[in-house]
């Protein structure tokens, strides 16, 4: 059911996204989609739950920059994937706010999953002691999203490398500190 959410989004967009769809494309009764998704808020809801609730790890390759070079990958992959699951989930959460929360805390979860990454570079003296995990892995991956998300560009994976060794030269300069 929630892959045929993800495939529908993907072909139809937000706008051609609905309960009825969905029914029709994974072969489930439409009383049955209502009767446990409610509307489309619901469906959105569930496949960003699913995402929150795996068993992701963050990477751990021995260094900080090995580290973020390694989680910047994986965010480009998402973000060129094909299907383009990643982004069609992103644009729907500005038209729907159960899809907002739901991407929130899906975000939420990741940043605190990498929050590791950050605690083993301050313990190998990588990074100042007091180096705030989340702004240093938000400036990581803003610029993949700026790039790919909102310019809509077709940067290539060297800007997951270049992105993350420029946040590891500002962190270890004390930018981002608490």
């Amino acid at each position: 059911m929630l892959d045929a959410v993800g495939a529908q989004l993907v072909e139809h967009g937000y706008d051609g996204l609905s309960v009825d769809a969905v029914a029709e494309r994974s072969g489930v009764h439409r009383t049955t989609v209502y009767r446990r998704w409610r509307d489309v808020g619901g469906l959105l809801v569930d496949v960003l739950a699913e995402a929150t609730g795996d068993d992701w790890r963050a990477p751990d390759t021995g260094t900080l920059a090995g580290d973020l070079v390694a989680v910047n990958r994986e965010v480009h992959a998402a973000l060129t994937g094909d299907p383009p699951v990643t982004l069609a989930l992103i644009a729907a959460s500005f038209r729907s706010r159960p899809a907002a929360d739901a991407l929130r805390t899906f975000w939420a979860d990741r940043y605190d999953r990498c929050a590791v990454i950050v605690r083993r570079a301050v313990d190998r003296g990588e990074l100042p002691a007091r180096t705030d995990a989340r702004r240093l892995l938000v400036a990581v991956t803003a610029p993949l999203y700026h790039e790919l998300v909102l310019l809509r560009s077709d940067a290539g994976p060297e800007l997951a490398e270049r992105a993350a060794l420029d946040a590891v030269a500002a962190a270890r300069a004390g930018a981002f500190l608490e």
